[in-house]
């Protein structure tokens, strides 16, 4: 079977591009391309970037080159649903972009490249940076 594929959410992202150690420990996974982006991710660093005010044109043509961003599509959508729906009861602040993240993730047979605290539990579905 082949290794889960790497989907990067916003967190791993942001770390990647701040040169933070995280975002290192994570260097060879995104320069070596293949991994997915959900596309909710391009969303929320589009917001993050404006918020701390600094252009995201330069990082998201990186993320192009380098990723494979998967849109949100009824399938992944109606997953998502499911997935909020039962991650509310057990996490407090979980929220629509966890669930979409994760679904796509689920749907590329891949596993979540985070530090957000919401995924810790999904220990089998998650890569928690350190």
């Amino acid at each position: 079977m082949d290794d889960p594929k790497a989907v990067l959410d916003s967190f791993a992202w942001f770390e990647y591009f701040c040169g933070s150690g995280k975002g290192m420990s994570i260097k060879e996974t995104v320069e070596s391309g293949g991994s997915v982006t959900p596309s909710i991710v391009v969303a929320e660093l589009t917001e993050k970037y404006r918020r701390i005010g600094k252009d995201f044109a330069k990082n998201l043509a990186f993320i192009r080159l380098k990723s494979n961003i998967i849109a949100l599509d009824e399938e992944i959508a109606r997953a998502a649903g499911e997935i909020n729906f039962e991650r509310k009861k057990k996490v407090r602040n979980w929220g629509m972009a966890d669930s979409i993240i994760l679904a796509t993730a689920r749907s590329v047979n891949g596993i979540v490249i985070t530090g957000d605290e919401h995924f810790k539990d999904l220990k089998s579905e998650v890569r928690m940076l350190k």
